[in-house]
């Protein structure tokens, strides 16, 4: 499970073709450099969720 959430954003953005376009524009920035920034958060919300779902329970010292 922790696999596709890193592999959600690798798809997203390795496939330039999807995305090579001008618009629609956001505040005048055409939409392939837009669409790339808005996936900063979302890469960091995908490793979140990805090292959550990895994380192990800390062990008791005895």
């Amino acid at each position: 499970m922790a696999g596709c959430c890193l592999l959600v954003p690798i798809v997203a953005l390795s496939w330039v073709p999807w995305y090579a376009q001008d618009r629609p524009r956001l505040a005048g920035v055409p939409f392939f450099y837009w669409y790339q920034l808005a996936w900063i958060p979302g890469c960091v919300l995908a490793m979140l969720a990805a090292h959550l779902l990895t994380r192990h329970p800390p062990r008791r010292r005895r």
